[in-house]
């Protein structure tokens, strides 16, 4: 025992001779522009949870090791750090961050400070636009934004940028879409219009409380856009950045049977299937699989490929391919050997694009100007987009009580675009015909001694015209794309001009005028020696004309009641918008010259159509807003806005909209004080009302700028000189706004100097009196079938997380990171009357009170029978009156299936997740995001599988697996020929949404001062990046981004295979600054 209490004493003494004294240190920390003490600021120990805060008077006391660091920080400040090097009495200097302490939020007409804003809002900065290289700036929100969901429907450079969704789906029939404002003004354009390195940050307002005094249209949330501008005094600044990319195909082809014997042997054997479970002896099945495997009018192929010695079987009873089989056929006439349609139709195309900007000011006048080129290529022949942009925007300090500025902004566009529709199975879809074909099918017509045949100077296309003919796909679809030309020209001109006066101390008076005009024309050409060759070819034009003017008067007053605590700033104003569209069309046959499509090329008669019209739209409005605070802890605001639209009848067009919301910066309390490691925590909470007047936002000018009137066709009859009409569109002289009620609820918090800091939000939006087109017999006389109506109402409710934090900043070391998180439910909870107790249904969804707008009804797949091999599916008992009495059974009679309610497609969460880091000169950041829990109706599969009269078609692989009485576990159903499912939405082709994808990663260097100075260069920057590098999801072949999720084989996500596929691009740039 004395032995071990020794060795402890001289353990003990060891340690101890080993530590650091502990030191008490005292002092100060002050403001260095003020002198002021620095309550409540934060000092801690550098690596240790060690810490306190200095008490109203800036004073600290905190007990440390002698050789330990202090880390001071304080809102609004610089942090510093301070070895203590033994000293016991410390005299702290903070220096103002002028950018912290002032961090701004771009609002609805005007700014915000972060800690005062009582709404709910996430801002991007123009380094995270310019990280994503993208035809369209509000790809930049993808996995950055939380609440906000990006549908992008097609990959085509010219589509225009993804729909955008904001905290749900609150429209049944208007729109969803949120407002776009850039610069104060609302835009018209399309998005591709503006140039992403002209914008300096974008805001997306998500609450009531941000948006509801934009009224009309703020319903959907408001996405502000502002562009960049100079600063202050500054010499000419020029900045140069150049980008060459390589454009690829991103998601892949499905997993198909693209071997032409497999694929051979495969319909063979389904062939053969069909007439054994049919009843037929094995001698009877395999004569008739051999007398039509070439014949397509009886369920065969069409096409014979391979060439097999004479008197021998093409297939023996093995279901395996003849091994004497040569691949290549020759009829005498023709050759047929099979082509590669994929490979034939993708390509990789080259993207270069090129901005230059000069900002600058001097005096009283400040500048910023651009130019910008961008050529997008597409991923098949014909497709691909050209931009030129200009930007220029001016202040200039006139008095020093009135200001005056500018922006005006060009953009030239021209696209190509492929030879696509949204219509399910066209054979003249370039992507469905090239993503469903078969393997054994020529692309082009050879002659007998296997050379590619032309005509006219160009390749032959086998289009059936040869000895054999295709089942399924008539025509040839990469032909057409080759020969035909869809042409989009557009020059958009924006404006804004303003004047803010500032008559007396306090109050600022702004006029503002905004203009935009967007002039478009489309030219097709439909080719004599394409699809059109019974007509000598076709020609469609197209002009469209908008010219819009936005009017502001807006009064400002902002006081702080002479420096007590309180400060108010009042905002009242007056908005008008006027939009007038003028559109006309015309097209003709028969061209004179087949190259030229314009109308006056078309010499037909009896196919001439021409039409036009124009149509004007308009909303007034009247706004106020309040917002207080007290002692930079308690803040309120209010807002008021009266709005009318004409897309309603007199007597319904006026709504009144609204907010209030309030917070309460809880860190700047006395009794928070003692939480060193707490840099802020701010509660917040909002309601309001906003409106929705855009019930058909993509139907013809009548309904959606009047869809309170009726609307006629008319004819005139030249041999009675009369005029008669006919109703088009039964039209409610009732109807009115849509209106949302809002309530947003959360906190703000920042710890640890901001090694941590983020936001914690829950929302609910209840939308009322919706927008509808209500059913109605045609016997009714109406000729459309629908009605619109206010009625029912919908919620959406739901969190969102959003987490950025420092995971080490060092010197030259800066590694940050980001997370977001989103969840929310969609829940209708209200329908019209006469269909409010079963709810309105279709062949793959269900409307009913309870349920989701995304909710799936459908049949339901029971599995295979394990000792038939047939397809199942649930029907429901039903009893004496008809309902249903809550069990099932099992048929394989498809045509007995029950169609089941599958519960919301919509994810369970969404989000995205980067990190970033910068270290001696070199940057690298990664930007991700994801998606669970949702279902996605993947009709492609479906029509891979074959459950349609789709002879012809691919097969995909998992056919393979079918069931056969060697595998009778297989939950895929015997291959046989059977379509008794059709086109029908089946519940086993609803599968998981879930992905996962990669939208950025870029790696950068800048160069050192000192090596580029002597060129004269202020910063030099070279840089390569990977756009929408990669998809994973549940299965090869599918995009889950595409759609929400609901559909069918030939609407919504079933379309998959007919879209144009997302890009991949990589890229390597040079930025240059003087």
């Amino acid at each position: 025992m004395k032995c071990i209490l020794t060795f402890l004493a001289a353990f003990t003494a060891i340690v101890a001779s080993g530590q650091e004294m502990p030191l008490t240190v005292k002092g100060k920390v002050t403001d260095l522009e003020t002198g002021e003490p620095v309550p409540y600021a934060s000092v801690h120990l550098e690596g240790t949870m060690t810490g306190v805060s200095t008490n109203g008077e800036g004073e600290f006391v905190i007990t440390i090791p002698e050789d330990g660091i202090l880390i001071f920080s304080s809102i609004g400040y610089r942090t510093m750090e301070m070895p203590v090097a033994g000293r016991t009495l410390l005299d702290i200097i903070l220096e103002p961050d002028t950018e912290s302490l002032e961090e701004t939020i771009v609002i609805a007409y005007g700014t915000a400070t972060k800690s005062s804003f009582t709404g709910s809002a996430s801002m991007i900065d123009a380094n995270t636009i310019e990280s994503r290289v993208s035809t369209d700036v509000t790809s930049a929100l993808a996995g950055t934004t939380p609440g906000v969901q990006i549908i992008s429907s097609s990959g085509d450079p010219a589509a225009g940028g993804g729909a955008i969704r904001i905290r749900g789906i609150g429209s049944m029939s208007a729109s969803n879409s949120p407002l776009y404002i850039v610069d104060g003004m609302p835009y018209d354009g399309s998005i591709s219009d503006i140039n992403p390195n002209d914008v300096e940050s974008m805001s997306v307002l998500k609450d009531a409380s941000a948006s509801a005094i934009y009224g009309a249209r703020g319903a959907n949330g408001v996405v502000l856009i502002t562009t960049k501008r100079a600063a202050g005094s500054t010499d000419a600044r020029i900045r140069l950045d150049a980008k060459w990319s390589s454009n690829s195909r991103l998601i892949p082809q499905y997993d198909i049977i693209d071997h032409p014997a497999l694929y051979y042997e495969t319909h063979y054997r389904m062939m053969y299937n069909s007439q054994i479970y049919a009843g037929k002896t094995p001698e009877e099945a395999y004569a008739y699989a051999d007398a039509n495997l070439f014949n397509q009018n009886n369920g065969g192929l069409g096409y014979q490929v391979y060439t097999v010695p004479s008197e021998e079987k093409f297939i023996g009873t093995d279901f395996r391919l003849n091994p004497n089989a040569v691949l290549g056929y020759s009829d005498g006439e023709y050759f047929y050997i099979p082509d590669d349609w994929y490979g034939e139709t993708f390509r990789n195309s080259l993207r270069q694009e090129y901005n230059l900007s000069v900002s600058g000011g001097r005096n009283m006048l400040n500048y910023y100007g651009s130019v910008g080129y961008l050529n997008d290529g597409g991923i098949v022949s014909n497709s691909g987009y050209e931009r030129y942009t200009a930007r220029i925007n001016v202040d200039w300090q006139a008095r020093p009580w009135m200001k005056v500025s500018t922006s005006m902004s060009y953009a030239h566009s021209g696209s190509q675009t492929a030879s696509y529709t949204s219509t399910y199975g066209s054979s003249g879809n370039v992507f469905y015909v090239t993503n469903m074909m078969g393997p054994i099918y020529p692309l082009y017509v050879r002659d007998a001694d296997g050379n590619i045949m032309y005509e006219n100077g160009m390749k032959v296309y086998d289009s059936n015209q040869t000895n054999f003919v295709r089942p399924s796909f008539v025509g040839n679809a990469i032909r057409d794309n080759e020969v035909n030309r869809r042409q989009n020209q557009s020059d958009f001109i924006t404006g804004k001009w303003g004047f803010v006066l500032t008559p007396i101390s306090g109050l600022t008076i702004t006029a503002n005028v905004g203009i935009s005009n967007d002039n478009s024309r489309y030219n097709a050409l439909y080719s004599r020696f394409g699809s059109q060759s019974a007509t000598d070819g076709l020609a469609y034009v197209s002009h469209d004309r908008t010219f819009a003017v936005n009017t502001q008067y807006l009064a400002e007053y902002k006081t702080d009641f002479k420096g007590n605590g309180h400060s108010l700033n009042v905002l009242a104003g007056y908005e008008v918008y006027r939009l007038k569209e003028q559109f006309l069309e015309g097209q003709n046959d028969h061209l004179f010259n087949p190259y030229v499509g314009e109308l006056g090329n078309a010499d037909g008669s009896s196919s001439r159509q021409l039409s036009s019209y124009t149509a004007d739209y308009m909303t007034q409005g009247f706004l106020a807003r309040v917002q207080y605070e007290y002692g930079n802890r308690y803040f309120a605001s209010a807002s008021y806005r009266r709005d009318g639209s004409s897309r309603f009848a007199p007597g319904h067009r006026w709504g009144n909209f609204g907010s209030i919301g309030a917070a309460w910066l809880m860190s700047s309390e006395w009794f928070m004080e003692e939480l060193w490691w707490l840099d802020m925590l701010k509660l917040k909470a909002s309601y309001g009302v906003q409106g929705n007047d855009n019930l058909y936002p993509d139907s013809n000018y009548a309904r959606k700028y009047y869809p309170y009137a009726d609307n006629y066709t008319h004819s005139y009859n030249e041999e009675t000189g009369e005029y008669s009409t006919e109703l088009a569109y039964k039209g409610n002289e009732a109807l009115t706004w849509e209106s949302s009620h809002s309530f947003n609820t959360g906190f703000d918090f920042e710890v640890l100097s901001g090694l941590l800091r983020g936001s914690m939000e829950y929302f609910s939006r209840m939308t009322v009196n919706l927008l509808y087109s209500k059913d109605v017999p045609l016997s009714s006389g109406n000729p459309t079938g629908y009605y619109p109506v206010n009625v029912g109402s919908i919620v959406n409710d739901g969190f969102e997380f959003s987490f950025e934090g420092i995971i080490m900043n060092r010197n030259d070391l800066l590694w940050t990171w980001n997370l977001n998180l989103s969840h929310y439910r969609n829940r209708i909870t209200a329908l019209d009357p006469s269909v409010s107790e079963k709810g309105i249904k279709g062949g793959n969804y269900i409307y009913k009170v309870g349920g989701s707008l995304y909710e799936a009804y459908m049949r339901k797949y029971a599995g295979t029978d394990p000792e038939s091999g047939k397809g199942t599916w649930y029907v429901k008992v039903l009893n004496e009156d008809g309902n249903w009495t809550g069990e099932s059974e099992v048929t394989t009679d498809f045509s007995k299936a029950s169609q089941y309610e599958l519960g919301s497609v919509l994810p369970d969460l969404y989000g995205g997740f980067g990190t970033s880091l910068t270290i001696y000169g070199f940057d690298l950041s990664a930007q991700f995001s994801f998606q669970l829990g949702g279902k996605y109706y993947d009709g492609t599969y479906q029509a891979l599988m074959h459950t349609s009269s789709s002879v012809g078609t691919a097969w995909h692989k998992d056919v393979l697996k079918s069931w056969t009485p060697d595998n009778p576990d297989s939950d895929i159903p015997r291959l046989d020929g059977d379509t008794s499912v059709g086109q029908t939405a089946v519940s086993n082709f609803l599968i998981s949404s879930d992905y996962l994808s990669i939208n950025n990663i870029t790696l950068g260097y800048t160069l050192p001062e000192r090596l580029v100075a002597a060129m004269q260069i202020e910063a030099l920057r070279v840089y390569v990046a990977g756009d929408n590098l990669a998809v994973v999801s549940a299965r090869r072949g599918i995009d889950p981004r595409y759609s929400l999720g609901l559909g069918s084989l030939t609407s919504g996500s079933g379309l998959n295979s007919g879209s144009y596929s997302a890009m991949r691009t990589i890229t390597a740039g040079v930025t240059l600054t003087f």
